[in-house]
C-alpha cells in the first residue's frame, strides 16, 4: 500500500484542490463487482433488466461496448457493472460533470466523540440531496438515456456516501469553519516517515486497490466477498435502507478517521500514528463490502 500512496502523490496536488472526490475508480468498481455477483445470486431476475437499461446510457456505445470486447463474453456484464460504478468519476470536467454530488460535509470537531449528528445543511446540493434526485428519476417510466444517467450515479454515490470523508470535515483552530478540512482533503499526512506528503482523503480514496485492471478488480472483490468477516450475516446494518442514515454511519466513523492523527503542511505532512494502516483499511474494506451489498440490494427492489 505504500508504494501505491507514493505513486499518487504524482496526482495529489490535483486531488488536495478540490472537494472529495470518491473511492478511487478501482475501489468503486469493486464495489459494483460485489453488487453484481449479489444481484445474480439472489435476484437474477432483475439482473437482465439492469444491464438493459445500462445499455441505454450515451457512453455504453461511445466507449463501454469496446471496453467490453477486451474481456470475454462471460465476462461482460460483470464488467459493465464495473464500468458503471466509476462513471462518475470518468465524466470529470465533462458537462456531466457534478462536483459537489460526491461528499457532504458535516463538520465534526477534532478529539471530540459523536454524540449527536448535525443536521445535513439546507439549500445545497450534496450527496444526499443528488442520491434523493436520482432515485426519483430511476422510479419514472421507461427506458431512457437520463434514467440510465441515473442509475449510474446511484451505482457510484452508494460507494461514496459509505467512505468517511465524504460526509465529514474536521473542525479545528487549524481548520475553522465554515470549510474545516474540506472531507480531508485539506489534512495532510504521510503514511510513514520518509513518505511523500498526501491528504488524509487521499490516503482513504486509495485503501482498497491500485490497479482499475478488471482481473485485479475482480479478483479483488472474489478476495472481500469470500472474507468470512464481510459475510452479510456480519453486517447487521444492512437491512438499512435510508441514505441518509447511511450518512450518519460513516460520520460516526469520524473519530476512528482522525484519532492521534495530525496535519502537517502540504509540502510537509505528519506520519500517520503506527497501526493506522491496519485500522484503516479494515474500515475501508467493510464499508465498501456494505455498500456493494446495498447497491444490490437497491437494484433489486429497483427492478
Amino acid at each position: 500500500m505504500n508504494k501505491l500512496i507514493v505513486l499518487s502523490t504524482l496526482i495529489a496536488s490535483i486531488s488536495l484542490c478540490t472537494p472529495a472526490l470518491a473511492w478511487n475508480k478501482a475501489g468503486h468498481m469493486v464495489s459494483g463487482a460485489i453488487a453484481y455477483t449479489e444481484l445474480k445470486n439472489k435476484a437474477p431476475q432483475s439482473l437482465p433488466k439492469v444491464i438493459a437499461l445500462l445499455k441505454k446510457h450515451p457512453d455504453y456505445a461511445i466507449e463501454w461496448q469496446t471496453q467490453l470486447s477486451n474481456v470475454p463474453q462471460a465476462d461482460r456484464d460483470l464488467y459493465l457493472f464495473m464500468l458503471a460504478a466509476r462513471w462518475s468519476d470518468d465524466a470529470r470536467k465533462t458537462t456531466e460533470d457534478r462536483p459537489s454530488w460526491h461528499y457532504v460535509n458535516l463538520p465534526f470537531k477534532l478529539g471530540a466523540t459523536v454524540t449527536t449528528i448535525p443536521a445535513s445543511p439546507t439549500g445545497e446540493e450534496n450527496i444526499l440531496t443528488a442520491l434523493a434526485q436520482n432515485r426519483t428519476l430511476l422510479a419514472a417510466p421507461g427506458t431512457t438515456p437520463t434514467k440510465a444517467i441515473a442509475l449510474t450515479w446511484i451505482f457510484h454515490l452508494t460507494g461514496d456516501i459509505h467512505q468517511p470523508l465524504h460526509t465529514t470535515k474536521a473542525v479545528s483552530t487549524q481548520f475553522p469553519l465554515p470549510e474545516g478540512d474540506r472531507g480531508g482533503t485539506r489534512f495532510y499526512i504521510r503514511a510513514k516517515e520518509g513518505s511523500s506528503t498526501i491528504s488524509l482523503h487521499k490516503y482513504w480514496d486509495d485503501l482498497i486497490l491500485g490497479s482499475d485492471r478488471f482481473q485485479s478488480v475482480r479478483n479483488q472483490a472474489i478476495s472481500l466477498r469470500q472474507n468470512t468477516d464481510y459475510q452479510r450475516t456480519n453486517f447487521p446494518e444492512i437491512t438499512e435502507t435510508s441514505f441518509d442514515k447511511w450518512g450518519k454511519e460513516s460520520y460516526k466513523l469520524a473519530p476512528s478517521v482522525y484519532e492521534n492523527v495530525q496535519s502537517g503542511t502540504k509540502t510537509n505532512g505528519k506520519a500517520l500514528p503506527d497501526g493506522y494502516a491496519d485500522t484503516a483499511k479494515t474500515i475501508a474494506q467493510r464499508r465498501l463490502v456494505l455498500a456493494g451489498y446495498r447497491l444490490a440490494d437497491y437494484l433489486k427492489s429497483a427492478f
